[in-house]
């Protein structure tokens, strides 16, 4: 049995505490972030997807950005990021057409 996760382990589990972060002030969205990303697990049925080439664009922007330095700017890509990722996901699963909606 693993040990018990101190940041989540998963996709989806991992997708929400990142969202959580990203619903945080700019400034506030990074501290902690990358640490949802060591036991990120994607599913072997979105390999070779759009979904995989989305969680690797998310983990290269969670784990390159310097806070403090464009925060806002990365902060919004990231959110655009989650928002297309659920997309995939929805459309990967069935869901005929998804939307995040004019209030995401």
């Amino acid at each position: 049995m693993p040990a018990k996760s101190e940041f989540g382990r998963g996709f989806i589990v991992n997708l929400m505490l990142l969202s959580r972060h990203f619903g945080l002030p700019p400034e506030r969205a990074f501290y902690g972030a990358a640490d949802h990303l060591n036991d990120f697990i994607l599913p072997e049925r979105f390999r070779g997807t759009e979904i995989e080439e989305l969680v690797e664009r998310l983990r290269k922007a969670v784990i390159w950005h310097q806070p403090g330095i464009m925060d806002k700017e990365d902060a919004a890509d990231i959110k655009h990021l989650l928002n297309r990722l659920a997309i995939a996901i929805d459309r990967e699963l069935g869901i005929a057409e998804p939307d995040v909606g004019k209030y995401d």
